[in-house]
Formats: C-alpha cells, structure tokens, sequence
C-alpha cells in the first residue's frame, strides 16, 4: 500500500508514518518544517522529505491512501492536488480506525491524564508480554515507536484526544474510533480556541460515550462530577465501571499503594497519579490482566515523558518537568509536588504560551493553581502574543487571575533566565510547567 503525509514532521503523524513503514508500506510524506526528534527518527527510517515545502508534483494517482496531519492548512496545494486527482484522504485518527476497526478497540479519553493512563496500561502489558497496537502521544521508556500497527493483533489501545482531527475534518479525534472499551478520566475546560463555551467543549464527551459500540464497556472517574454527568446522561447500552483514587501513603518520600495484597511501593508521585493508575488497572482487567499481575507491573512505572519527570541536573539538584500548562494539570501537577515535599522550599514555574492559556477568559481557570509553592513564577512572552495576534496581557491582570500575591510574572525571557541564575538549585526543589521551553532555559544546568 502506498502512503503519503501532509505534514509528516508532527510528533503523531510521524511516529504513524515510521508504523507504517514498519509494517511494509510505501510512505512518502511532505512537511514545511521537520524538528527533532522527528526529524533523526524519519530520517533513519529513510522517509524524510529531501527538501523542506510542499510539492503538488509529488501527489500521484498510484497512492492509496493520503493522510493529511492538522499542522497543513485547508489551502494547502498537495491537499488541493489530492482532491483533483479524487484520492481518498484521511485523518490522522480516521485512518487509526481504518486499520483497526476489525480489532478490539480500547480508547482512553478526558481532559487530563489520558496520556499518563495509556502509557500505565501499555507499561503493564508489555512487561508481561501482552502484545498490543497501540498509538499513545508521548515517549515511554522501553518502547521505540509510539505507534505500533499490526496485522495480528487482536486489540488496539488507543489514547482519544478531543481536538480537530484535521484542517477539513473539524470532529473531535475520539469520535472517529468507535471504542469497544473505554475510560474517561475528568473533563476541564480546555481548546477554547476551538470549543468557544464549555458545554460546547463537554458535547464532545457526550458524543464519545454515544460511539461507544453496543454491549461495550466504559471505565469512568467517579469523583469528576462532569464526567458522572455525562455517563449518567448517556442513553446507549454499555457496562458502567467507575473508579476512584485508592488508598495511600507517603513514607521517607516513597509512595506505597494500600492494597489487600499489602503495600506496592512505586515509582511515581502525586494523589491524581493513583488516581490515573486505577483507571489503568480497571482497563488492564478487561485485557486480562489480574491485579497481582497489574501491581508486579506497575511498580516500575516511571511516569510518561514530561509528565512529573524528573531531570538529571550537573549539580544534582531536585528538579522535575510537566507539561502542565491547562488549569486542571496545573493544579494537579502543583498538588502532587506540593504532598511529595512537604519539608523543602518549593519553588514553580509556569510557561503560559498556548491560545488557551494567553486568553483573558480563560485564565479565570488558573485560580488559586499556583497555592502551596513557596516561590511561584508565571512566564509568558509578549512577542508570542504579538505573533499571535492576541491583545496586550499585564503582568497585575495575570496576578489577579491567579489570586496571588506573592506570585511573580515575567514577560522577557532574558529577565526570566537571570532570575533563574540567582537561585541555587541544590537548595530547593523545582517544579517547572510547560509545553515550551521558557525561552529556551536548559534545566540540565
């Protein structure tokens, strides 16, 4: 079978395109910028484009399939080439479904920790050697590929985003798998350049728990409110499986899970963690995996990439990296730190640099996110605003949305990193969110 991407070079389409090469496709792909680790990975594989742009020349009759990533734009003039010639074109998440929709699907949706209870899940069934399809949207240590396809596999663990599946395709990417199990781990407000209101954004969970198949079976948080009312809403059959944080505690700063088999030691932190890891065990249990086997599993979990990870620094200071950056993360991610080290001085720092994140209206959402740090720092670029095309935002208007005092705000990368100098690192420990780079701060040092 023949393939080619439009905008190849995306952390998803990428690693789909090296699964399908993988699998003994023919991919070609295009892209007007390929960065790392992308670029090394295609690269390797054989299948990056030899010059950077777009290339109408390159979209044939011969292929079967385009699949076009959300990062190309509607006028794109491959895309425009591919509808001349009448060639079928899918998205990103349209054609996942394409190469499962004869397996068991297993879909794992919510505003936050989707991505941290797909990894648990993929981490437990590769340790016992349960082999599975999957496609999950960050790094996980001891797998090369975040995409996996096969012929024979007879389940697809997939992680269900809600936003655009491509620029001609404006539903939700979760409403296109049609899962036969699924787990909605919380709903928050998030996207709101794309979903305007919230029940704008909460119709789209709504839809997802409707595209559950008959008889199927949906793995829910119980202690989301928004999330019972969506299930408690739905009017298809499917078996109802709620889940809630277990019991723990914290002993010399390890972790133990409370169990009836005895205390699980493990290797992550944070109450939402647990929380995320029980929906991962209730998931496991419809692969059958027993509990005994989840729990020897899961103690090796070191967490997904970006996701409370800790880096390695020169000068062995305590410092952890999320990609935090929505308000529920936020608070999640500032909660979990703040229960982890409670007798060191605590010091956070947030990066606000998506469309969401900068605007006014929903930064009512990062109320109070930032309580329990010692120091708290918020970070945003007023040059990215610009880019952006987004009104001015003060540095007094991002205090008050916080409800802070004490917080500082800085809008100038260069002051941002000569704060950062003046602080020592091995006294302390260092909780920094975001989905950028601060400017480009290296955290190693």
């Amino acid at each position: 079978m023949k393939t080619h991407f439009i905008a190849i070079g995306g952390s998803a389409m990428h690693n789909l395109a090296i699964a399908l090469k993988d699998k003994g496709y023919q991919v070609t792909g295009s892209d007007d910028a390929i960065f790392e680790p992308s670029k090394s990975r295609l690269e390797k594989k054989g299948i990056l484009p030899q010059e950077m742009g777009w290339f109408p020349e390159k979209i044939t009759t011969d292929i079967d399939a385009i699949i076009l990533g959300m990062h190309a734009h509607q006028d794109n003039p491959e895309l425009a080439r591919a509808k001349e010639l009448g060639l079928k074109i899918y998205s990103y998440p349209e054609f996942l479904y394409e190469q499962s929709k004869n397996k068991t699907r297993v879909v794992i949706a919510g505003s936050h920790g989707k991505t941290t209870i797909t990894s648990m899940i993929l981490h437990v069934l590769n340790f016992h050697q349960k082999d599975v399809d999957f496609m999950v949207g960050a790094q996980l240590e001891g797998f090369d590929c975040m995409v996996k396809l096969t012929q024979d596999n007879d389940f697809m663990v997939l992680e269900g985003d809600e936003y655009l599946s491509s620029p001609i395709d404006l539903r939700s990417k979760f409403l296109l798998y049609q899962p036969n199990i699924a787990l909605m781990s919380g709903i928050a407000w998030d996207h709101i350049n794309v979903f305007k209101t919230f029940d704008d954004y909460i119709e789209q969970f709504r839809k997802f728990v409707a595209s559950i198949t008959a008889g199927g079976v949906l793995v829910y948080n119980e202690e989301d409110a928004e999330v019972v009312k969506v299930v408690e809403s739905a009017e298809n059959y499917f078996r109802k499986i709620p889940y809630k944080t277990p019991e723990y505690e914290i002993s010399n700063g390890k972790v133990y899970l409370k169990t009836e088999m005895g205390d699980v030691p493990l290797s992550v932190f944070g109450a939402h963690n647990l929380l995320n890891m029980e929906g991962a065990r209730h998931i496991c249990r419809q692969l059958g995996i027993m509990d005994e086997d989840f729990y020897e599993a899961i103690m090796s979990f070191k967490g997904a990439s970006k996701r409370l990870e800790k880096v390695e620094r020169e000068d062995q200071g305590t410092l952890y990296k999320d990609f935090a950056h929505a308000p529920s993360k936020v608070k999640a991610a500032v909660k979990a730190f703040c229960e982890q080290f409670k007798k060191e001085k605590k010091y956070g720092f947030l990066e606000l640099h998506t469309y969401s994140s900068l605007n006014p209206v929903f930064l009512e959402q990062y109320d109070h996110a930032m309580d329990g740090l010692d120091e708290a720092v918020v970070f945003y670029s007023e040059d990215a605003l610009k880019i952006k095309r987004m009104d001015p935002i003060s540095p007094e208007l991002i205090k008050e949305k916080f409800k802070n005092e004490g917080l500082r705000v800085f809008t100038n990368a260069e002051e941002l990193h000569a704060y950062w100098e003046t602080l020592d690192k091995t006294h302390g420990v260092f909780l920094m969110m975001s989905s950028g780079n601060f400017g480009g701060l290296d955290l190693t040092k």
